[in-house]
């Protein structure tokens, strides 16, 4: 997205779509209640939680009160305390979500599988840690442990995140993938991890080819070049994770309520999907790597 108008446009529209439908849907308990109007509409506070996230901005409440107070007060002009704005934040859960997948990839028949850690807390402090206490776990990556959630995504060749799934940090990486793999096609590339006889039948089952590099004590499995030279570039998705937590932040260890961790998980997210500029595998080039 080039503006801030582009980006208003495109979430205003969208929850002009969303709201009714969400309104319909929901159910009633029987008991009246009130429905003031906020100063921010949905879309406007959309607008600011997925801004927050394009302009790299560090922590939400100097770019709340620092940049959108200062000089957005002609965009926005009923803008709330900051204090007023964090408690409607859980308010865009849902319409985050919903607006992911709306901008999500399509599968092209090529997709690559990965687990990040996403902590919630420094490794010393997670016996005092109360926020994510009945929801984050400890965990174990490459990298060494970690308190807090996994984010198991699947992207396609073009970098587009085409599905994601959220977890404690001590489930095993292979266990969502039947599930996140529905309507998948093709071939599904991944690390050593995702080794397991029953989630290759799992995928074979729905047309869905799992292709790792083997362990040492394996036996060799014939692959094609274009299939070693893709296994090779699977680090791709290692990329679109660094851009996630280190340009988008959708990782830090400020959070006080679970709800405003999903939204600053999600409004990343959203700003990733909105980047012209994602890594990509250059399927030209692995062509003629293939045929070398």
């Amino acid at each position: 997205m080039d503006s801030l108008t582009e980006l208003f446009c495109l979430i205003d529209d969208f929850c002009c779509q969303f709201e009714p439908a969400l309104e319909r849907r929901l159910l009633e308990t029987g008991v009246k209640k009130r429905k003031r109007c906020s100063g921010l509409s949905l879309s406007e506070l959309m607008t600011l939680t997925v801004l927050f996230h394009q302009l790299r901005f560090r922590q939400f409440k100097s770019f709340y009160l620092v940049y959108v107070c200062r000089h957005l007060q002609a965009e926005f002009p009923k803008l709330p305390s900051y204090q007023r704005c964090v408690e409607l934040l859980p308010r865009c859960v849902a319409p985050l979500a919903a607006l992911f997948e709306m901008l999500k990839g399509q599968c092209d028949g090529i997709s690559i599988a990965d687990a990040t850690a996403i902590a919630v807390c420094d490794n010393r402090r997670i016996a005092r840690h109360r926020v994510f206490a009945d929801s984050a776990r400890r965990g174990k990556t490459s990298m060494g442990w970690f308190y807090g959630f996994k984010l198991h995504a699947i992207i396609n060749s073009r970098g587009e995140l085409i599905r994601l799934r959220l977890t404690a940090g001590n489930v095993d990486d292979r266990k969502p993938m039947p599930d996140l793999c529905q309507g998948l096609f093709g071939q599904l590339f991944a690390d050593k991890g995702y080794l397991a006889q029953w989630l290759t039948e799992a995928l074979d089952q729905q047309n869905l080819q799992l292709i790792t590099p083997l362990r040492k004590n394996m036996r060799p499995v014939p692959r094609t070049r274009f299939e070693k030279v893709i296994l090779r570039r699977r680090s791709l998705i290692e990329t679109v994770f660094d851009e996630l937590k280190n340009l988008c932040q959708i990782e830090h260890t400020r959070h006080r309520s679970l709800f405003n961790f999903i939204v600053n998980l999600m409004a990343g997210i959203v700003a990733y999907c909105l980047s012209d500029n994602k890594p990509t595998l250059n399927l030209t080039r692995v062509n003629s790597l293939a045929k070398a």
